[in-house]
C-alpha cells in the first residue's frame, strides 16, 4: 500500500547527474507513471548536480530536501556536521563505470596513467573514490598521477577529446555516444569488485521528523518506479530518454537492459559491505579514519516494510 499525505504539492528533488547518468531511471519512471502523486508527493522537477558536495548542497536547496547523492559525499557532509541522514540505497554497482582516453591515445591500461592528467567529476564524488581505489588496487598512488576534478561527463568527454586531459571518467552510455572520439582505457569492474554503493538517498533529520509521510512517499515512489523499470526495461529506456531530452532512444533501451542484467539499482535496502567498499576511497584520502559506524549515519525507518534490514 502506498503512503499518502493530505495533499500532493508540486516539488523538486535532487538526483546527482540527472540527465547524464542512470541513477535517475527509477525517478523518471515514477514521474511519468504517476507514482509520486500516488504516494502523496507531486515531484514535477529534478535538480541535477556534477557529483560530490554539489549534489548535497542542491539537495538542501531543493523544494524538498531530499536527494540521491554519492555515498562518499553523504558521509563527508555528515562528518562535517550537517544534520543529514541516509535513508536508503540507490545504485549499488559500478559495473558500467570506466576511464576513457582519446581514440588515438597510446595508453593501454591503468598503469600507463603515471604522470598523466586524469579526470574525475568532483571532489567526494563516486568517480573520485573509484579512481583512488583503482590506483591502489593496481599498486599505484594518487601522487603518481595528476588528478583533475573536471565537472560533468560532457565536460570530461570534451576535455579528453581535445587532449586537455589524458584520461577521464565515464560510463558505457556516454562512451557509446562518442565511440568516434574516445575508447576505454580500463573498466572499473576489471580492477575492483563492482558491488559498491555508488549513491544513497538522503534528507535532513529535521525534515524527516517533521514530514515522515513525504519522505516515505518519495522512497516508495522510487521503489515502484524501479520495479516498473525492471519489468519494462524498454519502456523505462524510452521514458528516461524523454526525461533527459535525448533523442537516441535505442541507446537508452540498450543501456537500461544492461543495467537490469547487472543488478545496478537497489530497491532501497542498504548493504553495508558494498558501502564499506566505497568508503575505502575516503580512507585512502584520510577523510575518514577507521571504520564508519553506519547506525550513526543511517535511519532505515523510512523504507517500506520488508526493506529495513540491512545486508
Amino acid at each position: 500500500m502506498p503512503w499518502t499525505s493530505r495533499q500532493a504539492r508540486a516539488e523538486t528533488i535532487t538526483v546527482t547527474h540527472w540527465g547524464g547518468q542512470f541513477y535517475g531511471v527509477p525517478y523518471a519512471v515514477a514521474m511519468e507513471k504517476g507514482f509520486f502523486k500516488k504516494n502523496g508527493v507531486d515531484v514535477t522537477g529534478i535538480l541535477t548536480a556534477a557529483g560530490g558536495g554539489t549534489a548535497v548542497r542542491n539537495t538542501l536547496a531543493g523544494g524538498i530536501p531530499f536527494g540521491e547523492v554519492s555515498l562518499a559525499a553523504a558521509v563527508q557532509a555528515i562528518n562535517a556536521g550537517q544534520k543529514l541522514i541516509i535513508i536508503g540505497a540507490g545504485a549499488w554497482s559500478v559495473a558500467d563505470q570506466m576511464w576513457l582516453v582519446k581514440k588515438d591515445s597510446t595508453l593501454k591500461g591503468i598503469k600507463d596513467l603515471a604522470g598523466k592528467r586524469v579526470a574525475y567529476t568532483a571532489p567526494g564524488s563516486v568517480s573520485n573514490m573509484l579512481i583512488l581505489m583503482a590506483l591502489k588496487a593496481s599498486g599505484m598512488t594518487p601522487q603518481q598521477v595528476n588528478l583533475v576534478p573536471a565537472g560533468d561527463l560532457g565536460a570530461i568527454i570534451s576535455a579528453v577529446g581535445s587532449g586537455a586531459i589524458d584520461a577521464g571518467f565515464s560510463d558505457e552510455l556516454i562512451y557509446a555516444q562518442h565511440k568516434d572520439l574516445v575508447k576505454p582505457l580500463f573498466m572499473v569492474r576489471d580492477v575492483l569488485d563492482p558491488r559498491m554503493m555508488q549513491t544513497v538517498m538522503i534528507t535532513t533529520s529535521e525534515y524527516a521528523k517533521a514530514h515522515p509521510d513525504i519522505v516515505k512517499g518519495l522512497v516508495n515512489a522510487r521503489r515502484e518506479g524501479l520495479a516498473y523499470a525492471l519489468d519494462h526495461p524498454d519502456e523505462a529506456g524510452d521514458i528516461t530518454a524523454k526525461a533527459y531530452n535525448n533523442p537516441n532512444v535505442a541507446l537508452f533501451r540498450d543501456h537500461v537492459r544492461e543495467l537490469v542484467k547487472v543488478n545496478y539499482w537497489s530497491d532501497g535496502r542498504l548493504d553495508y559491505a558494498s558501502m564499506n567498499r566505497m568508503v575505502e576511497g575516503l580512507q585512502i584520502t584520510g577523510q575518514v579514519k577507521g571504520e564508519v559506524d553506519w547506525p550513526k549515519y543511517v535511519d532505515t525507518s523510512y523504507l517500506p516494510a520488508g526493506l529495513h534490514q540491512t545486508q
